[in-house]
């Protein structure tokens, strides 16, 4: 046996950084989608404050019923999207928290499967090792006892 049996643990350990790359890139996503509603966000939010700062100075300078109508349903159309947004944008943050928990998961199963990995390469090795040290072991013991025999026959002839 000159080899470790690991291809099927080699397959898996593929498999698994495959996923786990596929996962990394879930995240990747995930955290860029958080990053545009973020960025929309706050948009909406100066947008808001830079046309109420408008309207304050045009109520100031004339102020109909029909203009303060006007703004008032612009403004609560204004604020059910900025709603509509945050609730996006909180269903993000738990979708990008699911993907990083589910990301370590994937690292996980793949720093185990590198560590059984090598421990089996160990294994063998330190198997092999032994088994190369017994025959050298056993090839000076039959060297020693052959240096006897022949001392001995010499000795006796």
């Amino acid at each position: 046996m000159n080899t470790p049996n690991t291809e099927s643990l080699q397959i898996l350990l593929e498999r698994e950084e495959s996923d786990r790359d596929a996962i990394a890139l879930t995240v990747r996503q995930a955290q860029d989608h958080l990053e545009r509603l973020n960025a929309q966000l706050t948009q909406f939010t100066q947008y808001r404050a830079d046309y109420v700062g408008r309207w304050q100075q045009q109520f100031h300078q004339s102020g109909g019923i029909e203009i303060v109508q006007c703004y008032r349903s612009f403004m609560q159309r204004l604020d059910q999207a900025m709603q509509q947004l945050m609730l996006q944008q909180r269903q993000a943050e738990l979708n990008l928290k699911r993907q990083r928990h589910r990301l370590v998961e994937a690292e996980t199963r793949v720093a185990a499967i590198k560590k059984l990995l090598g421990r089996r390469i160990e294994t063998f090795q330190l198997a092999q090792q032994r088994r190369d040290q017994k025959q050298t072991d056993e090839a000076a013991q039959r060297s020693a006892w052959l240096t006897r025999q022949s001392l001995s026959a010499a000795a006796l002839g």
